[in-house]
């Protein structure tokens, strides 16, 4: 059972909560906070290689994060309830439907991410043109609940 969000914007500490970034700006960005937003996105994939290049420690259950949208703005702030590191082949498909894309079976998640992980952006990211993923690739899942939506401030 999922709680409803807290109706209080929690705006005091707002800038001590880690960045929670869905996709790179733009209009990937833009759909992912919105189904944040709307409450069909409640799990996010990562890569274990990608918080290794930005030196980030892994998500862990109970940590509040500042969503933010295109322009960098926070729009919500979300707490990480389960995170499993899993070779990408043990995606199951209850995580890549909780995703919020409209992903019917794991085939279609995996090819849409691996789009995106072997894209410009994420290979730049990585300061690797050549970055692959494959089966064995640890992925970082992440379920989230949303605590609070804050005030549109010129969304």
């Amino acid at each position: 059972m999922t709680s409803a969000p807290d109706p209080t914007p929690a705006l005091s500490g707002l800038d001590s909560f880690p960045k929670a970034e869905f996709g790179f700006p733009g209009p990937l960005r833009d759909r992912l906070v919105a189904a944040v937003l709307d409450g069909s996105k409640t799990t996010t994939t990562g890569l274990v290689a990608d918080y290794a290049h930005e030196g980030e420690p892994l998500p862990r259950a109970g940590r509040r994060e500042a969503v933010v949208d295109s322009r960098g703005l926070p729009v919500a702030v979300i707490e990480v309830t389960e995170v499993r590191v899993v070779p990408l082949a043990d995606v199951d498909l209850a995580h890549a439907v909780d995703e919020g894309e409209g992903y019917t079976s794991v085939a279609a998640w995996r090819a849409e991410h691996e789009r995106f992980w072997h894209g410009e952006e994420m290979r730049a990211a990585l300061d690797d043109p050549e970055f692959t993923v494959d089966d064995t690739t640890p992925a970082v899942l992440e379920r989230f609940r949303v605590v609070t939506v804050l005030p549109a401030t010129g969304r």
